[in-house]
């Protein structure tokens, strides 16, 4: 069975990094994406971004390129492009254009910075965008700086899938009123959005500046990675006080009065201290025998090289090989709406 937008077609203009993926999203749940590059263009068919695409070759800054385009926006839905501002607007493409050509189109539009303000023009990457949201001060260890949690914030979380999240949302007005619209999808916004527990932690004194020191940040000794003995990691969230106690108790810790102390900023040093000590006295598989599927709040830290593997993934199908390439598989799940299997992009189509 066809997945929940099956039915819809999108026109992607060719990009990287957070307008595919927010077009991998669409594609993943049945919308038919049909991606514009440049004749010619290298196909990374290894690419999960680009999977289950029709794939056209144009060069947009051709009379031949620009009337393709507008001819297939006609019988589109929507359209995503990831130029700096005003590029389309100068190939012709702009969304006064194609609104024109087609009043119902959702022309959902993907920068850095957004298509206004000082910053609107100036190149940029992740770590800048989410420097500038106030989401990078807070990622890193108390004394030590920033550091970019790759980039998942600004271009994945922030950016492509605040995207679809728009495309998706102005799809549905546009299915009810006919009216189509432009959706500027700004990184540095998104980032920005993502930090809103953050935010109403700080209004309510409970978040200091002071990275590092609070605890979410790995200020706390009860929510932080720990190395074991072989040289491999763990994650510990007992935030709860029966998830802390469950630690304690499986920890051996149960009669240890110091750690009676689990919401005494003083202590969570020395804490921390000891249990990174403790940690080191076992193999992971040693204390994922312990403490796996249990309410401690507990998890081996994985590679990619292991995560498909174990055994809740593999349950679930979190993972799937396409083509040779392992990769996730589509989320989140329907009732009923099953997506399909996604298809690696291999080359151009000659059909369109």
């Amino acid at each position: 069975m066809a997945g929940p937008l099956s039915g819809l077609r999108i026109i992607e203009l060719a990009g990287i990094g957070p307008g595919p993926f927010a077009a991998m999203m669409l594609a993943d749940h049945g919308a038919e994406v049909i991606r514009i590059d440049r004749p010619g263009a290298r196909i990374d068919a290894r690419d999960p971004l680009l999977r289950s695409r029709r794939l056209i070759g144009l060069d947009l800054k051709s009379p031949e390129g620009k009337a393709k385009v507008r001819e297939l926006v006609t019988s589109a839905d929507g359209l995503i492009e990831g130029f700096r501002p005003g590029v389309t607007e100068r190939l012709g493409l702009g969304p006064d254009v194609l609104l024109a050509d087609n009043p119902r189109l959702v022309y959902g539009r993907m920068t850095g910075w957004g298509q206004t303000g000082p910053y609107a023009q100036a190149a940029g990457h992740d770590i800048n965008y989410i420097a500038l949201a106030g989401a990078l001060h807070t990622y890193g260890r108390a004394g030590e700086k920033p550091t970019p949690p790759i980039n998942m914030v600004g271009d994945f979380g922030g950016g492509g899938m605040m995207l679809a999240f728009g495309m998706v949302s102005a799809l549905l007005h546009a299915q009810k009123t006919g009216q189509g619209q432009v959706i500027d999808t700004a990184m540095t916004d998104g980032a920005a959005v993502l930090m809103s527990m953050i935010w109403g932690f700080r209004a309510n004194g409970i978040w200091s500046d002071d990275r590092g020191t609070n605890l979410l940040d790995t200020g706390a000794h009860m929510y932080d990675t720990y190395e074991t003995g072989d040289g491999k990691w763990l994650s510990i969230g007992s935030l709860e006080p029966q998830f802390y106690a469950e630690l304690r108790r499986l920890a051996g810790l149960a009669e240890d009065k110091d750690f009676d102390a689990q919401m005494d900023r003083a202590q969570w040093g020395p804490l921390k201290d000891r249990l990174t000590a403790l940690f080191l006295t076992k193999s992971r598989d040693e204390w994922c025998a312990l403490m796996e599927m249990t309410d401690v709040c507990f998890a081996p830290v994985l590679s990619m090289a292991e995560a498909p593997t174990h055994p809740h993934n593999a349950a679930r199908g979190t993972f799937i090989e396409v083509g040779g390439v392992m990769q996730p598989a589509p989320a989140p799940r329907y009732s009923v709406t099953a997506t399909d299997t996604p298809r690696m992009t291999t080359g151009f189509d000659t059909e369109l």
